[in-house]
């Protein structure tokens, strides 16, 4: 388990503190539809922590070609149609360009700056130069409105207990997902950045913000330099 991770509950847990179980079970929400507006018909799109393909196997039915990228094999064999890659997202280094790389799940949050700055490099040396990077961040309030609970129309309910700072602008996160059979529980380290620190970070890596996707700003396209 990594430094400032943890989580608890039934089945395997991953070195960042996500149980395969539960990522199996968190249904698709709207982030393929937000895809699908933005990039052109059966893009290539490389998918950075596919996790269990929540959104890999919704971005397959609507005819794109995804490459699914994740750390931990227990969430890749649960990924179906797509090409898979075991590796650290920082680490990848592949001999090709895709139209779309995505980066969700909020990994442009990464408590360590230095793996925050791997992942966005990452995302520069594979995005196609005409193509874009898709980056799903933090909404206003997240490391404040605490806690706060969302009951799933699906019938699970998550929490987030609390975001309590660790030092160096870092905050550990503790959150809880409670279903009728079973609960898991999520800590993981992530560091909040103003609107002035993201664009930093991206140009940093050789990216610059387009635009906003969404009204809440928690999608951004990004393209290169």
């Amino acid at each position: 388990m990594r430094a400032g991770y943890a989580g608890t509950g039934p089945g395997e847990i991953t070195p960042d503190g996500c149980a395969v179980e539960l990522y199996s079970r968190l249904p698709v929400g709207e982030e393929p539809d937000i895809i699908a507006a933005v990039v052109p018909a059966g893009a290539r799109i490389l998918e950075l922590g596919c996790g269990a393909g929540r959104m890999t196997h919704p971005l397959l039915e609507r005819g794109f070609r995804v490459t699914a990228v994740d750390e931990s094999a227990e969430m890749l064999e649960r990924v179906r149609g797509a090409r898979t890659i075991r590796r650290p997202i920082e680490d990848l280094r592949l001999d090709e360009s895709f139209d779309v790389v995505l980066l969700a799940s909020f990994l442009v949050h990464a408590g360590d700056e230095e793996v925050r700055r791997g992942l966005l490099r990452t995302c520069a040396r594979h995005v196609a130069a005409e193509g874009c990077v898709l980056i799903q961040r933090e909404g206003e309030g997240y490391h404040t409105d605490l806690p706060r609970e969302r009951v799933d129309p699906s019938g699970f309910t998550v929490r987030i207990r609390a975001a309590e700072p660790v030092g160096d602008g870092v905050n550990e996160v503790r959150a809880e997902y409670e279903f009728p059979d079973a609960t898991w529980t999520q800590t993981f380290l992530s560091r909040p950045l103003t609107e002035e620190r993201f664009e930093e970070a991206l140009a940093e890596a050789g990216l610059r913000v387009d635009r906003c996707l969404t009204q809440d700003g928690t999608w951004v396209r990004a393209v290169p330099v």
